[in-house]
Formats: structure tokens, C-alpha cells, sequence
């Protein structure tokens, strides 16, 4: 766990206003995000903190025409003795670097993933729930904002991290009641399933959506290749536990 230091001033000054023991996953606007810029074949320069706020795009941009863009997601929690923390945010960054490689993309290097991630915790410090209540999601953004309207890389790229509270994505103490899909298929081989590609999820809503409207927490997907083994649950991994009884008498 990577440790972020920080004092509680900020987190009183809101805390009377939250009800922590309500969050929910959902979007709440919190003070800052980070913006760093790139040039196709150039390195990323110096970014810095901007209030949080709407982003200008070229409508030739190539995320907005050819889905030109990676993610992430993690969270930042706080222990029982106020401090933050974050697990293993170079594997985060290193996964970044490899789906812009096959999105054909240039990244910040590790150390400015890692820096920015920081800064940008550190300045939304107060967003980051009490112990137990929740835990401050963190969405890095990668995208082609540089107009384009050949099929090909854009010519501008811009990196953003910004935050919001969030409590449990299912609700806390309920059970998932999966639906097994046989037909919709959630990554193929040779695709993207592999990376983070921004183009990996919307074409799974609408089998989502008619699993809840069933009555279903979310979706089970299996493999592409023989559609007879597991692959993944829509918005996570899956894992089994298998026991093995064995009768004496």
C-alpha cells in the first residue's frame, strides 16, 4: 500500500456536511482534478492542478469519433488513525502504458502517473471518507483530444485524474444474483478485452441493463472461444472457492 500524508483539518471543515454513512457509488463533484498535455511524438510535459470543472473538445477530436481513449480506477482509503492510502498504483500506471501501446497512444511515464495521482488525492483530501464508510474513487483518463479526421492517432492527447466519494458499488450486505449470458460475448481474443480500453463497456449496457430490469444484480459473461467457461462479471473479476467433502462413514 502506498501511503499519502495528510492532516484532518480539511476532512472536519466537511465532515459535518456529509452524511458518510449515505454514500453511494455515484458521481460527486469534488475541488480539483489534474490536466497534463502531449503532442503526438513528443513526452508529456509538466501538468498541473485545475479546479474541477467541464473539459474543451475539438468535435474532430479523435476520443469523441474514434473512441480513442484508456482508463482506470482506484480508490483511496483512510485507515483508523487518519492516514490514506493506495494499493499498488504502479500496476495501475504500468496497465495505463500497455493499453495506450495498442490504442497507439503516448502515456506519462510511471512517475507522473504516480505524481499526479498524488497530487490529486492530496488535493481532495477532504473527500476522502472515514474509515469504513466509503472510500475516495480515483478515474485516470487518457484521450486522443487532438482533431482528426483520417482513421489514425489523434495529434494531441491530454491525461486527466479526477476523484468523487463513493460508498460500495452494490449495496452493502446484499448478495449478487448473477445472470449468466449465452449469446453477448464480453472480450474476444485478439480485441481489447485485454487493456483498458474507454470502448470495452458500452457495448455490454444494454445486456446490463436487461439483467437488472430482471431482477439481477449483474452480469456473468463467458469465454468467446467455447462460450462454456467463466470469463468475468461486467463490472468486476469473479473468483471460486472449491471444497471438497469427503464422506468417512
Amino acid at each position: 500500500m502506498d501511503e499519502i500524508k495528510c492532516s484532518h483539518e480539511a476532512d472536519e471543515k466537511y465532515g459535518d456536511a456529509m452524511n458518510w454513512d449515505e454514500l453511494e457509488f455515484a458521481v460527486i463533484p469534488t475541488d480539483y482534478m489534474f490536466i497534463m498535455k502531449c503532442s503526438n511524438g513528443d513526452n508529456f510535459s509538466q501538468g498541473h492542478l485545475a479546479p474541477y470543472g467541464k473539459i474543451e473538445l475539438s468535435p474532430f477530436s479523435g476520443i469523441l469519433n474514434y473512441g480513442q481513449g484508456v482508463l482506470e480506477g482506484l480508490k483511496a482509503i483512510r485507515t483508523k488513525d487518519g492516514r490514506v492510502q493506495l494499493f499498488r498504483p504502479e500496476e495501475n500506471a504500468l496497465r495505463m502504458k500497455m493499453s495506450a501501446e495498442r490504442l497507439c497512444m503516448p502515456s506519462p511515464s510511471t512517475h507522473q502517473f504516480l505524481d499526479a495521482l498524488k497530487q490529486t488525492v492530496l488535493a481532495n483530501k477532504r473527500w476522502v471518507p472515514p474509515e469504513g464508510k466509503g472510500a475516495l474513487y480515483i478515474r485516470p483518463l487518457l484521450i486522443g483530444s487532438g482533431p482528426v479526421l483520417g482513421l489514425g492517432p489523434a495529434p494531441e492527447y491530454t491525461f486527466l485524474i479526477f476523484a468523487t466519494p463513493v460508498g460500495n458499488y452494490h449495496k452493502r450486505g446484499s448478495t449478487m444474483n448473477l445472470y449468466i449470458e449465452n449469446e453477448v460475448r464480453r472480450a474476444t481474443p485478439g480485441g481489447t478485452g485485454g487493456v483498458k480500453s474507454i470502448t470495452n463497456y458500452s457495448p455490454i449496457f444494454e445486456v446490463v441493463t436487461k439483467a437488472r430490469a430482471k431482477g439481477f444484480t449483474d452480469v456473468l459473461f463467458l469465454d468467446a472461444a467455447t462460450g462454456k467457461n467463466i470469463e468475468e462479471v461486467s463490472t468486476c473479476n469473479i473468483f471460486f472457492v472449491k471444497v471438497l467433502l469427503m464422506t468417512l462413514f
